[in-house]
């Protein structure tokens, strides 16, 4: 199986239209999924890295707010045999015993970048993404994604922006520079749907988030796919899962027209 590689803006990235979401293979408490679930072994990950890669995926969505999850894949990407696009964040952090911690200060966000540099095995990350705690406009005004764009153009990152959780934080970023939005967006939440056009404008790329409402809609996948990837500006929807079954269903559940 593959998959039509969808433009990521202007930033020259071409990613497969479902990127598979990291989080379950770092992290496994304070999270809204439907049920608990226990991390996978490595061995689990590398199977699951190998069928993604099979499907067509080359991108992966991870975070340090994810636990263990960077790390883990610094440490066993190696032992699978083929390239990943990698997108992170900066700005939250998790710790098991007192939750999530927010720095948007800009000692903070390059030392989480040159952090995220050392865990992944990389000279340079694809993408970097401010993980808004909901206070984008903030953030912003204070500067936190033109450090961001410091260290793109130190060459540090290919590409930056923004996982917000406001249409005016998403507007406000595409002014400052940023190269893509990372937005949710599902039948139940189109708060952000606004932000589609305003990439296009701005010539950015979109990624989605909880396109499946992390598990909990009912409805059919395929015809939120559908809807989803009718819009050319929406390049890839973020899948978090370590279920193989799982993964496999969601890409065939994929519009056939962008599945070559």
């Amino acid at each position: 199986m593959g998959m039509m590689r969808r433009k990521l803006g202007r930033t020259g990235l071409e990613l497969s239209p479902i990127g598979l979401g990291t989080v379950k293979i770092g992290r496994n408490t304070d999270l809204k999924y439907p049920s608990g679930f226990e991390l996978p072994t490595d061995q689990e990950v590398i199977k699951l890295l190998e069928l993604a890669s099979n499907l067509g995926i080359n991108c992966l969505d991870t975070a340090p707010a994810y636990g263990k999850a960077e790390k883990r894949l610094g440490e066993l990407l190696p032992e699978v045999p083929y390239n990943f696009h990698i997108i992170t964040k900066v700005g939250e952090t998790y710790d098991q015993e007192t939750g999530s911690h927010y720095d948007f200060s800009e000692k903070a966000i390059l030392n989480s970048v040159e952090r995220s540099l050392r865990r992944l095995n990389r000279n340079r990350l694809d993408v970097v993404l401010l993980h808004s705690d909901g206070q984008d406009i903030k953030h912003l005004e204070l500067g936190a994604l033109r450090t961001l764009v410091k260290a793109r153009e130190q060459g540090l990152i290919h590409a930056v922006g923004l996982s917000g959780k406001t249409v005016e934080g998403g507007r406000l970023a595409l002014s400052q520079g940023a190269d893509c939005l990372m937005i949710t967006l599902n039948p139940e939440q189109s708060d952000e749907k606004p932000l589609i056009d305003a990439a296009k404008k701005n010539g950015a790329g979109l990624l989605i988030k909880k396109a499946l409402g992390s598990g909990h809609l009912s409805g059919s996948i395929s015809s939120i796919f559908k809807e989803l990837f009718a819009h050319p500006t929406i390049t890839s929807a973020i899948i978090g899962t370590i279920n193989t079954v799982h993964l496999r269903d969601n890409c065939l559940a994929l519009p056939t027209e962008i599945q070559p």
